[in-house]
This record gives structure tokens, C-alpha cells and sequence, in this order.
């Protein structure tokens, strides 16, 4: 089991027996030097056995070995702020919920943006939504948990919106109202995210 340990500064892996069989950042500190983390907010097992790392408060996302080693780091050249998700995408592009600048970006390899999606440019918006998850979907559209626009849209890569649970910017638990959706995923679609073991072909 990964989890991502946020106030410890720390993902681990545990085992059914409850010890921790691997862990990467120092338990407790805050930091950005080796071994370090600083409120990461999510971390996901990539199909080559490395582990990808929001980490927010450092502003970056952390592909490390199982050594611990950094091997890749995306900060869309230095842009990102608050880096609240990541996952690893089949065209080996990496998509950031960069929180802080309200918005989807999709880096590649060298972490220069090849698209992005801002979610407080329509009327009515707050002017800081905070959106905390952003998941790409098989059909190649993008699933977005809007936190404080209390909606969850799936946009299309134009940017179109094609679906939307929640009145944007209007909390509440009636027909059609969320109070700041953190998480949304389409069951089934394992795009971009850690799949079960065994699970075969696309994600």
C-alpha cells in the first residue's frame, strides 16, 4: 500500500503487516534538499517501477527511483505553484494540478508546457478555485476537481467543457451543488493513474 503521509513529509509503502517497507523523504522535516519533501500531496507507482510526487510546497513534481533517486523534475520551466497532483500520461507526457496559478498543465519531457487549462476565466468564477485533482480520461478529455468553483468538468483538449456536477462557484448540497470537491474519478478508467496489478493494455 503507497501512501502518501502528508504531514510526516513522507511517502511510504506498508505491507498488510504494517511496516513500512520503503519510504522516501525524512519523517517530520519539511525541506527541498535530498530525501526531502514539503507537503507532497500525492504519489503514484509508474509502469517503469519509479514513483511520481506532487510535491506542493516545493513547488514541483518528482519522478525518484525505489533507490530514491531524482531522475526527473517538472516545474513547467519554473512556473508551478502548488503542485496539489501528477500523473504520468500514455504519451509519456506528465499532467500537474498546479493549484495555486488555478490551472491544468501538461508537460513533456524537457517540462515545457504543451498545454494547459485555467479554470477561473469564466464569469462568475472565483478568482482562486484552488483546483486540486485534474485527471486525464481514455477518451483523451480531462476530468478537473475545481475545489473552490465547487464543480467537477470534464473539459475536451479544446478546452470545451462537457460535462459539469455543481453550479460554478455556488457551494451547497442540492440538485446540482458541491462544496468544494476535492477528488472525482470516471470507475474504470485507470488513465494516468496507479493501475491494479495485473490490469493489461491501455489504461
Amino acid at each position: 500500500m503507497l501512501i502518501t503521509d502528508q504531514g510526516n513529509q513522507r511517502i511510504i509503502l506498508v505491507d498488510m503487516k504494517k511496516r513500512i517497507d520503503w519510504q522516501y523523504g525524512t519523517t517530520g522535516v519539511a525541506g527541498s534538499a535530498a530525501n526531502q519533501l514539503s507537503n507532497p500531496n500525492s504519489a503514484e507507482v509508474l509502469d517503469n517501477g519509479n514513483i511520481l510526487i506532487a510535491d506542493e510546497n516545493n513547488n514541483r513534481v518528482i519522478e525518484i527511483t525505489p533507490r530514491g533517486w531524482i531522475v526527473k523534475q517538472f516545474t513547467a520551466q519554473g512556473t508551478v505553484s502548488g503542485a496539489a497532483f501528477a500523473s504520468r500520461l500514455d504519451n509519456g507526457d506528465t499532467l500537474i494540478t498546479d493549484s495555486n496559478n488555478n490551472r491544468i498543465v501538461e508537460v513533456n519531457g524537457n517540462d515545457h508546457v504543451v498545454w494547459q487549462y485555467v479554470t477561473n476565466t469564466l464569469p462568475g468564477s472565483n478568482p482562486t478555485p484552488l483546483p486540486t485533482r485534474a485527471v486525464r480520461l481514455e477518451n483523451g478529455d480531462t476530468l478537473i476537481s475545481d475545489q473552490f468553483n465547487d464543480r467537477v468538468i470534464e473539459i475536451t483538449p479544446t478546452g470545451q467543457i462537457v460535462f459539469q456536477q455543481g453550479t460554478i462557484n455556488a457551494p451547497g448540497n442540492g440538485y446540482n451543488q458541491l462544496n468544494g470537491p476535492y477528488d472525482a474519478k470516471v470507475i474504470g478508467d485507470f488513465t494516468g493513474l496507479t493501475r491494479p496489478f495485473g490490469l493489461k493494455g491501455p489504461h
